[in-house]
């Protein structure tokens, strides 16, 4: 297991997968950001991740269409254990049990809070601080005993996307339906995949449809993702060979469970097989969950929020044995400490120029819906006073 010294986690990181050259899985934590720039965290934090966890699995399972791959050492499981083991996973049926968690989840601002704090936000914006930034508030609940396995599949099961994660370390745990890509190598092609520009869904066809189109053309969350897609460029440049940064899809429209949503996809060619930590560290944080210019931004997200992001908006994923890696962007994301008996989820949204401070409220308790599903939530606000 890699445990980085303070102020080295990067470099660690290169000698650690340079090293073993295997399947190697961990988290990066949005405080990294700490290392990368000089950057502080002392908001609250409830739930204690480290700032950067990777191990090297004993057992890798892979599924590619119908075809279930076992990757494993051969020095500690015979070739006996592992057909026992295949033939078992075979013979599983996977059941997702009704929960009945009747919990009350607080907020740890006010929508008055919450309000105040956008409105200060947008004076920066009107002076040129900064020209976007996403802003994040906490709801948590405290003294609570869960099942976080039992809790995953339930919500993997009400919001099926692309790179949900379930992460056990210790008495800690990340149960994470999210949509997002931060960033994926294959070969020598690197691509992110930015998500800005947000809208509800609808259960019925026309209105759904409607809903799309209303996204689809809305200014405000068009300049969001362009915004973003112009920084990831610039990141992604840092690494990457000459002119070969490439616009492949801009503002896709993507349907979820509960949400439409906008994604970019940028690529670029590595200069190295060297850099391939570096470009993810020169990346990092992801520009959809810090704004632009990024260090301002990540200043005023100290500022404004009242908790410290951890492991939410910070990334998950794997090395592949031929250095490939694909990682998530941690939002729409339970945290959980089992010790402290703490529960804490972060949802957030951009804000821009024109943004309107009450709908971007609204938007936030829409990306908790999924997450509200699950625990059947009563929601309270901390009092102003």
């Amino acid at each position: 297991m890699l445990e980085p010294v303070e102020n080295n986690a990067f470099f660690e990181l290169k000698e650690y997968v340079n090293k073993r050259k295997d399947w190697i899985f961990g988290y990066l934590s949005y405080d990294l950001k700490n290392e990368i720039e000089n950057l502080t965290s002392a908001n609250y934090d409830g739930i204690g991740f480290p700032v950067i966890n990777f191990f090297q699995p004993r057992l890798v399972f892979t599924i590619k269409g119908k075809t279930l791959e076992i990757h494993y050492f051969e020095d500690q499981y015979s070739r006996d254990e592992i057909e026992l083991l295949f033939d078992y996973i075979n013979s599983m049926k996977i059941t997702v049990q009704n929960i009945h968690y009747n919990i009350n989840i607080t907020a740890r601002m006010s929508k008055k809070e919450y309000i105040d704090a956008v409105n200060s936000i947008k004076t920066h914006i009107y002076r040129g601080d900064i020209y976007e930034i996403n802003y994040c508030h906490e709801y948590y609940c405290e003294n609570i005993r869960m099942d976080p396995l039992l809790i995953y599949n339930s919500l993997k099961t009400i919001s099926p996307v692309p790179f949900s994660c379930f992460y056990k370390l210790f008495d800690k745990f990340l149960i994470s339906a999210s949509p997002e890509r931060f960033i994926k190598k294959a070969g020598n092609k690197i691509i992110s995949q930015p998500m800005k520009g947000t809208i509800k869904r609808s259960d019925y066809q026309g209105a759904d449809e409607s809903l799309k189109s209303k996204l689809r053309h809305d200014p405000k969350e068009i300049a969001e993702n362009i915004m973003i897609v112009d920084l990831v460029r610039n990141d992604l440049s840092k690494t990457a060979a000459m002119a070969s940064v490439k616009l492949e899809e801009i503002c896709g429209l993507y349907s979820f469970s509960h949400v439409h949503q906008m994604v970019s996809t940028i690529s670029a060619l590595l200069k190295s097989e060297d850099d391939i930590i570096d470009a993810i560290k020169n990346a990092f944080p992801m520009g959809s969950m810090t704004g632009a210019p990024k260090v301002k931004a990540m200043e005023l997200i100290e500022k404004y929020e009242k908790t410290k992001r951890g492991l939410f908006s910070g990334a998950v994923g794997y090395f592949s044995p031929d250095n490939d890696f694909d990682f998530n962007v941690v939002i729409r994301s339970i945290l959980y400490n089992n010790t402290g008996r703490y529960l804490s989820y972060m949802v957030g949204s951009a804000i821009t120029a024109q943004s309107v401070p009450e709908n971007e409220y609204e938007e936030c308790l829409l990306k908790a819906e999924a997450i509200n599903q699950v625990f059947n939530l009563t929601v309270k606000e901390i009092s102003n006073a």
